[in-house]
């Protein structure tokens, strides 16, 4: 029998765990990057991320007293990139993440359920996040649950294109 998943907020004790569980959950990614200098500045942002000011809400995912999960809420480009030039002004989920161990258990599902609520409670219309290439079983996630792809709010980070997908909240049928 699985243990239920439970969503909760992060609190500060809480905070190394998370750190831990970003790197682990993102390990996986480290063989797509030909420039060691350029993961290891990635790794360095993962890690600073769980005490990032600009964060609005940052979400767990628990079974148990175990943390499964986690993901990040901002309120704006200009808050989750440094860029307000993409003009979106809706939540923007950042740093999903489950932990390499308790995937295939609706972590995701879950943790992508509490941003769309998030998302409605603050009045917004739509939900964005940004993803790549490398993430494919990300974006297939994605894509299931009835985010689109909205090509208007990409941009590059080094040589990498980050794609953008966006969930009109009026229409999503999956969470």
């Amino acid at each position: 029998m699985t243990s239920q998943i439970i969503i909760d907020e992060l609190v500060e004790e809480e905070k190394e765990t998370v750190r831990r569980l970003l790197v682990e959950s993102y390990r996986q990614y480290e063989h797509e990057y030909t420039n060691s200098q350029v993961w290891e500045n990635y790794l360095t942002n993962i890690k600073a991320s769980v005490d990032n000011p600009d964060v609005k809400k940052i979400l767990i995912a628990k079974s148990d007293s175990n943390i499964l999960g986690t993901l990040q809420l901002f309120e704006s480009s200009e808050k989750a990139y440094q860029k307000p030039e993409l003009q979106i002004f809706s939540p923007i989920i950042r740093l999903l993440a489950v932990h390499p161990q308790a995937r295939g258990r609706g972590v995701a599902q879950e943790l992508l359920k509490a941003g769309v609520h998030f998302a409605k409670s603050q009045g917004a219309n739509q939900l964005y996040l940004h993803s790549s290439d490398k993430m494919q079983k990300a974006i297939r996630l994605y894509e299931w649950l009835g985010f689109k792809r909205d090509q208007t709010k990409e941009f590059m980070n080094n040589d990498i294109l980050v794609k953008c997908y966006r969930l009109d909240l009026s229409e999503f049928n999956r969470l």
